[in-house]
Order: structure tokens, then C-alpha cells, then sequence
């Protein structure tokens, strides 16, 4: 696990649909608006990414920057989802073994492209969303 200045940043694809539809889903539901959201294809993206050793070309994982710590993709999703109202239950799919939980996380991001879509161009966020947006 590394450690990044910024805290709560979540690092997505922002050309990859599904991707782009987690952020609002979590958007959506982060009452407190705690999180705060940047595109691998954004200039501070790509330097968060390389800082963790995350091809921003060819992006395998999301990553959160959570209490100081960066998680990736099945922990950095279930550490998303654990901090959001009404959202803390899903904790305990922690209990899963990780080489499972990362298995699904890989089959799926190895295929979001395929079966969700890309965007042509990086997802813009509507304005509310946008003062959370880390470019």
C-alpha cells in the first residue's frame, strides 16, 4: 500500500462507461461529498497513477486514496462502498478471500470495454459534480 498527500480521491477510467457509472453511483450516494473523483487521462490522474505503477495507457485497476493509504481494485472498491451511507454492510466481503475478490475485479476490468463501452472522449461530469472533480 503506498501513501499519496491528497486524501479520498478516486482514480477511474474515464473513457470506460461502466467505470464513469461507478463515480456517479458514488457521487450519488456520498451524502457528505467526502470523495472526490480524477480521470487516469488527466494530468493529475496519470501523475497519481504512475506514482502507484499504473500504466495510465493501459489502466487495470481503479485505485482510492483512502486515510492516507491507496487501495486497488477489489479493496478499493469494497473500501469505496464501506464508506458511503447505508453502504457499510458490504465490509464484510473483506472476509472473502482477496485472491477471489480480485479475480472477479480482473475478469470484469479485463472486459468492461467489451461489455459496457468506451467513450470516445473522457466522461464530463455535470456541474455539482465537477467542484469534486481533480484535474
Amino acid at each position: 500500500m503506498n501513501s499519496w498527500p491528497d486524501d479520498d480521491v478516486i482514480l477511474y477510467d474515464g473513457v470506460c462507461i461502466f467505470c464513469s457509472r461507478w463515480i456517479r453511483f458514488v457521487a450519488t450516494r456520498d451524502t457528505a461529498r467526502r470523495f472526490r473523483f480524477t480521470a487516469i487521462q488527466s494530468a493529475y490522474g496519470t501523475r497519481l497513477a504512475q506514482a502507484f505503477g499504473i500504466d495510465p495507457n493501459d489502466p487495470d485497476t481503479n485505485a482510492v486514496v483512502h486515510g492516507g493509504i491507496a487501495w486497488f481494485k477489489s479493496d478499493g472498491a469494497l473500501t469505496v462502498l464501506g464508506a458511503l451511507p447505508g453502504w457499510g454492510w458490504v465490509r464484510v466481503l473483506f472476509w472473502v478471500p482477496k485472491l477471489v475478490r480480485n479475480a472477479v475485479y480482473n475478469l470484469v476490468a479485463r472486459n468492461r470495454y467489451r461489455i459496457f463501452g468506451k467513450y470516445e472522449e473522457c466522461f464530463i461530469p455535470d456541474a455539482d459534480m465537477r467542484a469534486r472533480v481533480m484535474e
